[in-house]
């Protein structure tokens, strides 16, 4: 079955940005992780896809090769050479120089006997977590579906403790074969040991000659104070183990912050949106309002104030990542219109409105509004 463009399989165009790529990841990760649809098979399966499409696009070189070359820019003996195909590392000549270039890219580290050893699967995880939880920062336990070394071989893949491995007849532990291709000299990974220079004869029977097995793994993942949506944490070799000796690969932890019912995080800075009844608004007053680190803080309201107002409380908003500074909160006031009177509420506005009236100056931008608005009917058009 042919595998769907990585751009569509984000929903993204080929042109988007580094920026539109990863905002499309991360919506849709969320949405296919397994975690929120435990047993769910295709959902497990779009959520490799994404995480597959991901780490080609969000790598320069990487979409670079895949917008020239396509998937067979990744697959076996591609026209690209990638991830094991040919290379033309002849001896001294070009396959040096596109080695340097190349190296980590082109599949993974170098080993002994000019073999390669490559690192393990690196794992990308998602969690959610509350925005209190972002302000202090939090622990967290992560349940991870990963590979670990096998312990009945102890990630030598063999069942002979003494003898773990043969030189492969083949390449000769190169880990490479050569042929010839009109003027070139094309190199491409053993077929009989798949590059890795040697070859298990007695192969271990619990994990098949990987030296790695699948299991759960749970991890606690530290989440600094200040951490904003969309943070990734790296834990270095917390990935999936590669067996034969080869180093494990690293943990991505994608942090998503769930929305706050009164609090609006922007950058260091919080927002609440306060609502004050028409009378506390017109007549003044103090009232008092939650912080995001639990304490209460004090507002004084002065008289007539209006909706979009808004009011500073220096030192009380998020804390900033890595350091003991903190924003400020700002309260931005909306002014209720009362509903649902009462017949005697329905008449000391009623006598409000009268007094307003006659007073003339308790309303200036109303009275101003509609003062134009006489003079345009009256002819005052300009």
């Amino acid at each position: 079955m042919a595998k769907q463009d990585y751009y569509a399989t984000l929903g993204v165009a080929r042109e988007a940005g580094a920026e539109d790529i990863k905002r499309s990841y991360r919506k849709l990760a969320m949405q296919f992780h397994p975690d929120r649809n435990p047993g769910d098979k295709q959902a497990e399966a779009r959520f490799k896809e994404i995480s597959e499409a991901y780490d080609v696009l969000k790598d320069d070189q990487k979409r670079a090769a895949y917008d020239r070359y396509g998937h067979a820019a990744f697959e076996q003996g591609g026209p690209g050479g990638f991830n094991g195909g040919f290379d033309f590392s002849a001896s001294g000549g070009l396959g040096d120089i596109f080695d340097q270039m190349f190296g980590e890219f082109m599949g993974g580290r170098r080993g002994g006997a000019g073999g390669r050893t490559r690192a393990g699967n690196d794992i990308r995880q998602a969690v959610e977590i509350e925005l209190t939880e972002a302000f202090t920062g939090v622990k967290t336990n992560l349940r991870v579906p990963t590979r670990v070394v096998c312990d009945a071989c102890s990630g030598s893949g063999s069942e002979d403790k003494n003898r773990a491995a043969d030189t492969c007849a083949t390449c000769r532990g190169s880990g490479k074969v050569r042929a010839q291709q009109g003027f070139f000299l094309i190199e491409r990974t053993c077929p009989t040991c798949g590059g890795q220079g040697r070859v298990i004869r007695n192969p271990c029977k619990v994990c098949h000659g990987i030296g790695t097995v699948q299991r759960e793994r749970t991890l606690q993942v530290a989440i600094p104070a200040g951490v904003e949506d969309g943070t990734r944490i790296r834990l270095a070799s917390e990935g999936e183990a590669a067996g034969h000796g080869a180093p494990p690969g690293d943990l991505y932890v994608h942090v998503a912050i769930r929305p706050h019912p009164m609090f609006q995080r922007d950058g260091a800075n919080i927002f609440m949106r306060v609502p004050l009844r028409m009378a506390q608004a017109a007549l003044g007053g103090e009232i008092e309002v939650p912080a995001i680190d639990g304490s209460k803080a004090k507002v004084k309201i002065p008289p007539g104030t209006q909706t979009g107002e808004q009011f500073r409380l220096r030192g009380k908003g998020f804390s900033v990542l890595r350091s003991a500074a903190r924003g400020d909160m700002y309260i931005q006031v909306s002014v209720e219109t009362p509903q649902h009177l009462t017949r005697r509420q329905r008449e000391l506005l009623e006598e409000f409105e009268a007094e307003a009236q006659g007073h003339g100056k308790g309303s200036p931008e109303s009275e101003g509004f509609f003062s134009k608005v006489k003079e345009f009917f009256e002819g005052g058009r300009g």
